[in-house]
C-alpha cells in the first residue's frame, strides 16, 4: 500500500487544519492550490469527509509534507480545544496567531513522539486559578506539585504594575503573588535568585522551544496542551535578562490561566506580576533595592541585575511597586535609562540567552536511530528548529520581526509557510 493510499485510510483533519496552517494558508488558499473548492477542504478538515489516496497525494504535495502526516496520532494534539497566550493578540492577524498554535501543537507532537524511546520528566505545575476576567482577591484553588520593563520590549511604555491597594485589587488582589509563591514552594526553589529558568520548567515537565522569525510577531506564547504545556520563546530575543522575564511570565499562564480564554491586559498584568514575584521575591529582594537614586544607585542596580538575572529596569519598577522607591525617583530614573540608549539595550555581563535541553537532549540519546523526523512524522526543517538548543535562522538578513499591521491585505501578504521556510532563505 502506498504512503498516501495508507494515510487516506487513517487520514486525521485535524492535522490537514495543522499543516495549513503552519503553511500561513486560510481554507480558500489551499482550495486555490487544489483547484477544489473551500467546501470540500472544510468537509475535509472537519472529517464530514475523507480525501482520497489521490486527494492526500495532492495535499502533501501543496503542502510540503509527507502524506504521513495527515495520520491520526495517539493523542489527537492537533485537535485538542487549546486557548494559547498572547501577549498582544489584536496587533496580530488571526492567520498569524493559527499559524503559531500550529506550530506549538507540531512541538508538543514532535515531544510525545520521542517520549516512546526517551523518558522526559513528568508534567509538576502548580494550578492556581487566578480570575482574568474581574480581578478577585486572592488563588480560588491550588494543586499542590516581573514585572517585564515598562516598554515591555517593544517600545511602548506600560504603567508599571502593583500600586496602590485599588489598583492591586482590581488585578486579582495579591493572587498572582501568592501563585508564585506556591510554585516557588512546590518546585523547592531556594530563598533568593532563581537559578536557570528554562532548566527549571524543563525539569518539571514543561516543553520550551524556539519559534522560526516569521512568527516572532508574536513574541513568546505558551498554551496547556495534553500531554505536556508548551513554552515558544521568539527567537530574536537574545537578551539573557530579558528573556528569563518572557519564560517566567509564560509560566504565570500556565499556572494562573490554564483552559481560560485569553484574558487579555488583566491577565497579562496578573503574569506579569507573577513573573515579579518568582524572580524577585518581595520579601528577599526589598532589602537590597535602593530607596533612592544617588550616586551610588547605579552601580547597585548593575550589581542587582547579575545577581538576580533580571534588567535594571524590572529592578527599578520592582523597588517602586514594594515602596522602596517613590513614583518621582522611578520616572526620574527611567528618564535617565532612556537617555542612556538603555530602555532596549542595557548593559550586562551574561550575553548568552538560556537555552532548551529537554528535546535536544532526546535527539542526542536517539543519535543513532535514523530518519527521527520521519517517525515523527515532522517536516525536517521544523523538526531541527524545534529540537535545537539555539534558534535558528534569526541571524540571517531580512528575517527580524515586521512592522506593525496596517491592514488585512498587507497582513496576509506577509505571512509565509514555514513548511518551506528554510529552503527560501537558502535561495
Amino acid at each position: 500500500m502506498t504512503a498516501s493510499r495508507a494515510a487516506a485510510v487513517v487520514f486525521d483533519g485535524a492535522r490537514l487544519t495543522m499543516a495549513r496552517r503552519l503553511a500561513g494558508l486560510r481554507k480558500s488558499d489551499l482550495a486555490a492550490l487544489m483547484r477544489m473548492s473551500a467546501t470540500a477542504v472544510a468537509a475535509w478538515e472537519s472529517g464530514a469527509k475523507r480525501p482520497t489516496a489521490a486527494t492526500v497525494a495532492r495535499l502533501a504535495l501543496s503542502l510540503r509534507v509527507d502524506p504521513g502526516f495527515f495520520a491520526v496520532g495517539p493523542y489527537d494534539i492537533a485537535a485538542q480545544p487549546v486557548t494559547p497566550h498572547f501577549r498582544s493578540p489584536r496587533s496580530t492577524s488571526q492567520l498569524v496567531r493559527d499559524q503559531a498554535l500550529a506550530y506549538g501543537q507540531l512541538a508538543v507532537d514532535i515531544a510525545t513522539s520521542l517520549e516512546r524511546h526517551v523518558e522526559c520528566p513528568p508534567v509538576e505545575v502548580p494550578a492556581v486559578s487566578i480570575d482574568a476576567d474581574q480581578g478577585g482577591d486572592g488563588p480560588e484553588r491550588a494543586a499542590p506539585g516581573p514585572e517585564r520593563p515598562a516598554d515591555g520590549g517593544d517600545g511602548a511604555e506600560r504603567p508599571a504594575h502593583g500600586g496602590d491597594g485599588a489598583e492591586r485589587a482590581a488585578q486579582g488582589g495579591d493572587g498572582p503573588e501568592r501563585a508564585a509563591q506556591a510554585v516557588r514552594e512546590a518546585w523547592a526553589m531556594p530563598p533568593g535568585p532563581a537559578g536557570h529558568l528554562i532548566r527549571l520548567l524543563e525539569g518539571h515537565g514543561v516543553l520550551v522551544v524556539f519559534s522560526l522569525p516569521p512568527t516572532a510577531r508574536v513574541d513568546a506564547y505558551s498554551f496547556d496542551f495534553r500531554p505536556r504545556p508548551v513554552v515558544v520563546l521568539s527567537p530574536l530575543r537574545r537578551d539573557y535578562y530579558r528573556q528569563r522575564l518572557d519564560v517566567a511570565h509564560e509560566l504565570g499562564h500556565l499556572v494562573m490561566h490554564s483552559g481560560r480564554a485569553n484574558g487579555g491586559r488583566l491577565a497579562e498584568q496578573q503574569a506579569d506580576r507573577f513573573a515579579a514575584e518568582l524572580l524577585m521575591p518581595a520579601e528577599a529582594i526589598r532589602p537590597e533595592l535602593p530607596a533612592s537614586m544617588g550616586s551610588g544607585a547605579w552601580p547597585a542596580l548593575a550589581r542587582l541585575k547579575e545577581q538576580w538575572g533580571v534588567p535594571m529596569q524590572a529592578l527599578l519598577q520592582r523597588a517602586r511597586s514594594v515602596g522602596r522607591l517613590s513614583e518621582v525617583s522611578y520616572r526620574n530614573a527611567m528618564s535617565t535609562l532612556t537617555t542612556r540608549g538603555w530602555r532596549h539595550a542595557e548593559p550586562g555581563r551574561v550575553t548568552l540567552a538560556e537555552q532548551p535541553s529537554m528535546l535536544p537532549r532526546a535527539v542526542e540519546l536517539l543519535s543513532g536511530a535514523d530518519g527521527l523526523n520521519e517517525h515523527c512524522q515532522a517536516p525536517v526543517d521544523l523538526f531541527r528548529a524545534i529540537t535545537s538548543r539555539l534558534p535558528l535562522g534569526a541571524e540571517i538578513a531580512g528575517t527580524g520581526p515586521p512592522e506593525p499591521d496596517h491592514d488585512a491585505q498587507q497582513t496576509r501578504a506577509r505571512v509565509v509557510s514555514l513548511l518551506d521556510w528554510e529552503r527560501r532563505c537558502q535561495r
